[in-house]
C-alpha cells in the first residue's frame, strides 16, 4: 500500500500544476516602438518570478530602458523595454524562448541564501566561494595558493565593497582538466584558504565553501555579500570611496502606504547595466516580494519605484528594518560599481598567468577592486579594476611597468563608464514617475499586456 511520504514538496507540486495549466506567455514586440523592444511576460505568479526573469535579461546583456511591472493574486505582467547593449533594438529570435524556460517547471525558481542558485547543472569544475576582509594584495596570495595546489583557474569573478570582499573562483585540476573531487585534497585548499583571507585584523573571520558544480555567479555574489554584512558600515568601520570620489548622491526612500498594506521603496541613482537585476536579487534575498513597480531611465539616470511586502504579507513595521533596507539597496548599487583603472588582459592561457599577473599588480603597489576572468579555450579574456593601495589613482609610470612586466601587446588600458559616472539630469523637467496611478488604471494595462491596445496611460 502506498503511502504519503512526509518529503514530498506540496508545494513544488502544486506549482508544477499551475504552471502546466497556465503555461508563461512571452512575446516580443519590434513594432510598438521605434527605439526599443517590448518584451510582454504574462505567467502564473510563484515566488521568484521577477527575479527569473529580470536575471534572464540580464543574462542576455539587454539594457532595460523602461519596465513596469504588477503582480496581484496568482497572475503576474511585466513589461520591459528593452534594447541590446549598444542601444539597438533586438534581433535576437530566442529571448521569448529563454524566458519561458526560465518560468517553466524546469526553471530555476527562488533558493534559500544558503542554497546553489543559477540554472546550470554540469560538473564540469569545482567551484570556490570565498568572502573574507579585503586588503591589498590578497587576491595575489588566493591565486598563488591555487597555483602551488595544481588548481587552474577557468572562470573567476571578485567584488569588494565597504572593505569587504566576495569571490566565486571556478577550477580544475591542472593535469587532468577535470573538476577535483579528491575529499583530502579539497580540505587542504578550504584549509589554506581560510588562512589567508583571515589574516590578522578579520574579526568577523573568513568563509570558504568548496563544492562541484555551477551557480549563477553574480546571484551568489550578492548572497554572499549580504551574508556578510557588507551593507554594515559600523561593523567595517569604513566608508564607501566612490560616492565620495565622483560627487555622486544615491538617494533611497522607504515609506509605508498604509492606505494600500505596502512599502514604498524609492531608488534614484546613476543608471548602469544590471542595476535592476541588483536591486531586484537584493529585495529578494531579504525576503520581501515585489507587487507592483515602475523603472525609469532618462538620460544617465535611473529611477525605481517598487511596491513591497514582506514573505509574510506584511509591509516594513520597524525603524531598524526601514534603514536596513536602505543600506542593504544602497550596498547592492555600489558592489558592482567599479573604482579605479579598468585593465583588460588578454592572451595564450598557460598555468599560473593569474598567480604572475596579480603578484605583478601587488609588487606595483596596486590593489584589485572587482575583477572577471574567462577562459575560452586556450585565449584568457580578464578585466581587472585596479587602484593604488593608497585609494589614489593609478600613476602612468605604474602601468608602464605593468606592460613591461607582462609584455605590451597582452594589457589594454581603458577608462570605464562605471568609474566616472555622466552628470545627471534634472528629472523634474520630465515629469515624477509614481506608481499611484497605476492601481487606477489595471484594466487599461491588462489589455496592453494582452495586445489588445498599442498603448496606455503609463507609457505615454
Amino acid at each position: 500500500m502506498d503511502c504519503w511520504s512526509p518529503s514530498l514538496n506540496v508545494d513544488l507540486e502544486f506549482a508544477k500544476l499551475v504552471n502546466r495549466m497556465h503555461p508563461p506567455r512571452v512575446t516580443v514586440d519590434n513594432i510598438t516602438d521605434r527605439n526599443v523592444t517590448l518584451i510582454k511576460v504574462d505567467s502564473a505568479n510563484k515566488r521568484g518570478s521577477l527575479l527569473e526573469v529580470v536575471q534572464v535579461l540580464t543574462d542576455l546583456n539587454l539594457l532595460i530602458k523602461r519596465a513596469y511591472i504588477s503582480s496581484d493574486g496568482g497572475w503576474f505582467m511585466d513589461v520591459f523595454h528593452v534594447t541590446d547593449q549598444y542601444g539597438n533594438k533586438l534581433s535576437e529570435d530566442n529571448v521569448a524562448d529563454r524566458i519561458q524556460q526560465s518560468l517553466g517547471p524546469r526553471g530555476c525558481s527562488f533558493r534559500s541564501l544558503r542554497g546553489s542558485v543559477g540554472f546550470q547543472s554540469a560538473n564540469e569544475h569545482t567551484t570556490i566561494e570565498l568572502t573574507g576582509r579585503d586588503r591589498p594584495g590578497l587576491l595575489s596570495e588566493v591565486f598563488a595558493v591555487l597555483s602551488d595546489l595544481k588548481c587552474n583557474v577557468v572562470a573567476a569573478e571578485i567584488w569588494t565593497h565597504n572593505s569587504r570582499m566576495a569571490s566565486i573562483v571556478y577550477i580544475v585540476d591542472e593535469q587532468s582538466g577535470s573538476p577535483i573531487e579528491d575529499v583530502d585534497r579539497l580540505a587542504k585548499i578550504k584549509q589554506l584558504l581560510v588562512f589567508i583571507l583571515k589574516g590578522d585584523r578579520d574579526r568577523r573571520g573568513a568563509q570558504t565553501t568548496v563544492s562541484v558544480g555551477s551557480t549563477h555567479t553574480q546571484r551568489r555574489l550578492h548572497q554572499l555579500m549580504y551574508a556578510d554584512r557588507d551593507y554594515d558600515k559600523e561593523l567595517t568601520g569604513e566608508y564607501d570611496r566612490a560616492e565620495s570620489s565622483c560627487g555622486v548622491k544615491r538617494l533611497v526612500t522607504v515609506e509605508n502606504c498604509s492606505e494600500k498594506g505596502y512599502t514604498v521603496v524609492n531608488l534614484r541613482c546613476p543608471d548602469r547595466p544590471k542595476l535592476l537585476f541588483d536591486t531586484v536579487c537584493t529585495l529578494t534575498d531579504m525576503q520581501y516580494v515585489v507587487f507592483h513597480a515602475t523603472i525609469v531611465v532618462e538620460g544617465s539616470e535611473a529611477s525605481q519605484e517598487f511596491y513591497i511586502r514582506h514573505t509574510d504579507g506584511c509591509p516594513i513595521s520597524s525603524e531598524a528594518e526601514r534603514q536596513r533596507v536602505i543600506d542593504c539597496l544602497e550596498a547592492a548599487i555600489k558592489r558592482r560599481t567599479s573604482e579605479g583603472l579598468r585593465l583588460e588582459l588578454c592572451g595564450e592561457d598557460r598555468t599560473g598567468l593569474l598567480s604572475d599577473v596579480t603578484r605583478i599588480f601587488r609588487e606595483n603597489g596596486l590593489s584589485v577592486t572587482r575583477a572577471e576572468v574567462t577562459t575560452r579555450g586556450s585565449k584568457v579574456v580578464n578585466t581587472f579594476y585596479v587602484m593604488d593601495s593608497s585609494g589614489d589613482h593609478v600613476k602612468s609610470e605604474t602601468i608602464e611597468a605593468i606592460r613591461t612586466a607582462m609584455g605590451e601587446s597582452m594589457i589594454n588600458m581603458k577608462e570605464d563608464d562605471t568609474v566616472k559616472p555622466n552628470p545627471k539630469p534634472n528629472l523634474q523637467q520630465t515629469g515624477r514617475f509614481s506608481l499611484s496611478h497605476l492601481f487606477r488604471s489595471r484594466s487599461e494595462k491588462f489589455l496592453y499586456n494582452l495586445g489588445l491596445i498599442s498603448s496606455y496611460s503609463e507609457v505615454a
